[in-house]
């Protein structure tokens, strides 16, 4: 045995002495939430886990457990030790990259050990919940059924002790689901201790326990030690509508409250010093909800006192726009920013009927602001340039709503040609079919009728928005022979490499094998426009 490996022999037996000497142990094992307001799917780090990890170290703390250790671990680390032994596989030129075992932490190699550490007064905090059905580049969310068996499948391999307690989306009335057009997953809560939706909710403890919760990330790495983590920030809670949404759970979980502007700045600060450097602003209803003057402290307070390669935000309410909120976000964010618009729907009767955030004349005045100060690239030799324009809005629409029929669809187009007509410019068209959940006006009002009713033209109506306007507002957003810098190779599907820029709803890139050989994961490169699909791109490297 050489000294290097001597050495490495030596680091693991004093890791798991370590463990098993433990008095007390936690571990928190991330699922993946992603809900109207708040995302943490990988490579988003959300907050239920950082603002738990804080709390558990505070409390450990507080009562003299200074020995006490709190372990995170995601559900991609347990389907690896599960379900593959723990090996994980080099993917060959004619594989796909297997994104249920991706996202692994530096503590994957010990997770049996971690495990058989829980004693009986130790704590496993499930975070789990998806209220947002969607597809993701990079992982696999889980179910309350796949945790349920890999749990069981745990048991019976590892003797498990402690309490065990879901958190998260999951673990409220509203339970959870993967897929649109669909009720939330009917579930199995019988292998948990307790069930609590948020261990931590005040946000003054909220102030301190996310600072604590920054040091969650030196336990984070992704796949061969590269890492790149977005930090979900938390700015507000709830929604200020008097009626909500038909369909959304946001209103029904919290009344409109807002964190304190310092310590939103706080938490950012914490989170760079730990090496964060990208970082979106998007748990909350809307962001366009802060006033003025505290949108240009939050951003410019964050630029000026931390070290961001990128700083952008999530979801707007159309009714929110004005000119002021979205010079500021073109000043103090980085380019590549998305404004994500509550559309929803075009047609009025869908609109008035399902309590939509806006009309359709709303929506494009908000659309046509946007781009007006938003649209242009800037400064091809500035630091911060990347290619994509600055700020532009991104679409939301659903299917299944109260009221939908053909005319919507007629209605949905007319609205997305005037967009094509006025030459502006769109990120994204995002197209689901409703998860129905329950206690929402849809579940009670008329559940899935109209998804069983127009079930047959949804797919019809999805290729028309994609085949006469997705590619042709690709074009125009990244015209052919354009330069991306900064784009991270990301997973591999068969011979092509798929890259995205790290942000807010990035484009998929695709990149080809020359030679045989595919690019390294983990690097980044600067690819330039070769062509187009219909909501992603293919290029190569320059």
């Amino acid at each position: 045995m050489d000294f290097f490996k001597l050495v490495v022999f030596y680091q693991k037996c004093f890791k798991l002495i370590t463990i098993f000497n433990k008095t007390m142990t936690k571990i928190i094992l991330d699922c993946y939430t992603d809900e109207p307001a708040g995302l943490g799917v990988p490579p988003y780090i959300g907050t239920y886990p950082r603002y738990l990890y804080g709390y558990l170290k505070s409390k450990a703390k507080k009562e003299n457990k200074k020995d006490e250790e709190i372990y995170y671990l995601t559900i991609d680390d347990l389907r690896l030790f599960l379900k593959h032994g723990n090996r994980k596989k080099e993917t060959k030129l004619h594989e796909k990259t297997n994104i249920t075992i991706h996202n692994l932490t530096n503590n994957s190699p010990d997770i049996k050990e971690i495990f058989e550490s829980l004693g009986n007064h130790d704590e496993l905090y499930v975070v789990l919940g998806v209220h947002v059905p969607g597809k993701y580049l990079t992982a696999m969310p889980g179910t309350i059924h796949e945790i349920n068996t890999l749990l069981k499948a745990l048991f019976k391999k590892v003797h498990v002790r402690g309490k065990r307690i879901l958190t998260g989306p999951a673990a409220t009335e509203f339970g959870t689901r993967l897929e649109g057009g669909k009720f939330a997953e009917k579930q199995d809560l019988s292998l948990f201790n307790e069930v609590i939706p948020e261990i931590v909710k005040d946000y003054d403890e909220i102030a301190k326990y996310s600072i604590v919760g920054a040091e969650i990330i030196e336990q984070i790495v992704n796949e061969d030690g590269w890492n790149y983590v977005i930090a979900e920030i938390e700015t507000a809670r709830g929604c200020g509508k008097g009626v909500a949404c038909s369909f959304c759970t946001e209103p029904l979980k919290n009344k409109l409250e807002f964190r304190k502007v310092k310590d939103i700045i706080d938490e950012v600060k914490a989170l760079n010093e730990k090496k964060v450097k990208y970082f979106r602003l998007g748990k909350q209803g809307y962001f366009f909800a802060w006033n003025v003057s505290d949108i240009k402290k939050i951003l410019s307070e964050i630029r000026k006192n931390c070290k961001i390669d990128v700083l952008h935000i999530d979801n707007v309410d159309p009714v929110r726009v004005d000119e002021e909120k979205v010079k500021l976000v073109v000043e103090h964010c980085t380019s590549g920013n998305i404004a994500a618009l509550g559309v929803e729907s075009f047609d009025t009767e869908v609109v008035k009927r399902n309590n939509l955030n806006s009309t359709p004349e709303v929506a494009m005045k908000a659309i046509k602001l946007i781009n007006k100060f938003g649209a242009s690239r800037g400064n091809e030799d500035g630091k911060e340039y990347n290619g994509m324009p600055k700020f532009v809005p991104g679409l939301n629409i659903l299917f299944g709503l109260i009221g939908e029929g053909k005319k919507t669809q007629e209605a949905n187009m007319k609205y997305l040609s005037e967009i094509l007509e006025n030459d502006l410019l769109l990120r994204r068209i995002n197209i689901r079919q409703v998860a129905v959940f329950p206690g929402t006006q849809l579940d009670e009002e008329a559940g899935n009728k109209f998804l069983r009713k127009n079930k047959k033209y949804y797919w019809k109506w999805r290729n028309a928005i994609r085949q006469k306007v997705d590619n042709v507002t690709l074009q125009k957003l990244v015209p052919k022979d354009l330069v991306l810098k900064n784009c991270i190779a990301e997973i591999y599907d068969g011979k092509t490499t798929f890259l995205r820029q790290i942000g807010t709803y990035p484009l998929v890139i695709g990149v080809k094998a020359k030679d045989g050989k595919r690019l390294e994961l983990g690097k980044f490169y600067n690819i330039k426009v070769t062509g187009h699909m219909l909501r992603s791109i293919v290029g190569e490297i320059v």
